[in-house]
């Protein structure tokens, strides 16, 4: 394949997952970085080898030399970076939360296709191997159409050592994880109709939440429920999975902790490791994490060059982000949201 070159704007904590995995992607290769930290960008620079380095994204587009932009910034630079891009003509993946508000959403996705250019939002969580082998098994009607499902994230990880402004912020877990656990339920339940959503603070160093159940009402006729929370000891802890349970007309599905796969339909059950890889870079417990990031970016790389629609592109990540939305609108009127009603 003709190698796509690259350019990485945000040097920060998930960005060097990013630039690990762009080193194994076929096709592509990160040529230039961009960070106002210099100590960041120096850093990422010398562990990667990368020679163009830059403090200002005007200046980097303006020197142009590449194909598309991976943006791993935090949310607040998302839509002028996006939108950078666009005037540029530069295909973009953007990092999530995707934007500020939905309004700053529709606007980015908006901008991308008056530019013709492809916009992906760095949704990975639903490219986890044991997540697209649920997927899978649905897929080859396994248990036959699903009616109801449950996928949970229930953790005690200190993610706050990390990524400190994770504490800061209003909102938290449904904006950080939440997002991705609603987006995986659309991913294999699809598209939903209307929610209804509870948060609650236990942990009182935070200002946001970080606990959240949100009943889904999917318009195919399915229910289910997403449950996340960072305030849940466990005599084994099991971060980072996202635990999934489906209920079929002709069998169930659960993908329990230790990524083990259980279905059961009339041929009777079957049980299967679906743990991830670990890559040559990554490391326990992170590495499923990781491995998806890798999968997200091959499947950037095989699209662009197709010029086909990516499986988490702007357009697909607005239903993903107006769930975000509708939550915390039901958590905070206590009511339930109708989340058609937010899209165009």
């Amino acid at each position: 394949m003709t190698e796509l070159k690259g350019a990485l704007i945000g040097c920060g904590f998930f960005a060097i997952n990013q630039m690990h995995a762009w080193n194994d992607v076929e096709g592509a290769e990160i040529v230039a970085i961009c960070d106002r930290d210099p100590e960041r960008l120096k850093i990422v620079g010398d562990q990667f080898g990368i020679e163009r380095r830059y403090s200002d994204a005007e200046a980097l587009f303006a020197d142009s030399g590449f194909d598309f932009v991976d943006i791993a910034t935090t949310v607040q630079s998302h839509r002028a970076l996006v939108e950078m891009a666009a005037r540029h003509k530069v295909p973009a993946i953007c990092q999530k939360p995707f934007a500020k508000t939905l309004l700053d959403a529709k606007a980015m996705v908006a901008a991308c296709r008056a530019a013709g250019v492809a916009l992906m939002v760095h949704e990975n969580f639903r490219w986890q191997t044991p997540i697209q082998a649920v997927r899978t098994a649905v897929d080859a009607g396994a248990i036959g159409t699903p009616f109801w499902g449950r996928f949970s994230f229930r953790s005690g990880y200190d993610v706050f050592s990390g990524q400190p402004y994770l504490a800061e912020g209003e909102r938290f877990i449904i904006e950080d994880l939440g997002i991705h656990t609603l987006d995986i339920a659309r991913y294999i339940l699809g598209d939903v109709s209307s929610l209804t959503a509870r948060t609650r603070r236990v942990n009182p160093k935070i200002k946001g939440e970080d606990v959240a159940t949100i009943l889904l009402d999917h318009e195919n006729g399915a229910t289910s429920v997403v449950d996340v929370s960072y305030a849940t000891k466990l005599s084994k802890e099991p971060f980072p999975e996202t635990l999934i349970e489906l209920d079929g007309a002709e069998g169930t599905i659960r993908l329990s902790q230790g990524y083990r796969l259980e279905i059961t339909n009339a041929k009777g059950t079957t049980i299967a490791d679906v743990s991830p890889k670990l890559l040559p870079w990554a490391s326990r417990p992170w590495h499923n994490i990781q491995e998806s990031v890798y999968a997200i970016q091959q499947h950037w790389v095989e699209q662009l060059k197709r010029a086909a629609e990516h499986s988490t592109s702007g357009a697909d990540n607005l239903k993903t982000f107006a769930l975000v939305e509708a939550a915390y609108d039901s958590a905070s009127r206590g009511q339930t949201i109708d989340v058609g009603a937010m899209l165009p």
